[in-house]
């Protein structure tokens, strides 16, 4: 889990981001500030999505620490937490992807906007790296996912 910064309308704003091991996106969230409710809804929204969780990756993040925190306290479950810098390499890799699409951008005019072209993103960052699944009877591409979502 991690967060990254994209530009709205002149200001930072944060995308919260989560990874598995192997690289698959588990969840993605804009938000306009960067604190515990932030970090604590993205952290519910991904354990609903993925189920619980037995570890995290994080970096020195105290708005992420205290959201797991409360979370391992509110709802028992043992998560284990780790702040080790090396390990959130997976997750800074995959943030690369994304901002070689946000960049040639410049930025953002509009919170709302940013949001709903970043779900089309991260969807088709998410169908690039295969893990949105697709009948056997037709061919892998990138369009099939696509249009079955489209339509």
């Amino acid at each position: 889990m991690d967060e990254t910064y994209v530009k709205v309308a002149g200001q930072w704003k944060y995308l919260y981001r989560a990874v598995d091991r192997d690289g698959a996106t588990i969840d993605f969230l804009l938000t306009a500030k960067r604190d515990k409710a932030a970090a604590r809804r993205f952290l519910e929204r991904a354990i609903g999505l993925d189920g619980v969780l037995e570890e995290i990756t994080i970096n020195k993040s105290g708005a992420n620490t205290t959201a797991i925190e409360s979370i391992r306290a509110g709802s028992g479950c043992d998560i284990e937490m780790r702040q080790i810098k090396y390990l959130n390499n997976i997750v800074e890799q995959d943030h690369l992807a994304i901002k070689r699409i946000i960049r040639p951008m410049l930025s953002f005019k509009v919170f709302r906007c940013a949001r709903i072209i970043l779900d089309g993103i991260e969807t088709m960052h998410i169908i690039k790296k295969g893990q949105f699944d697709c009948p056997e009877e037709h061919v892998a591409s990138a369009a099939f996912p696509f249009y079955s979502l489209a339509f």
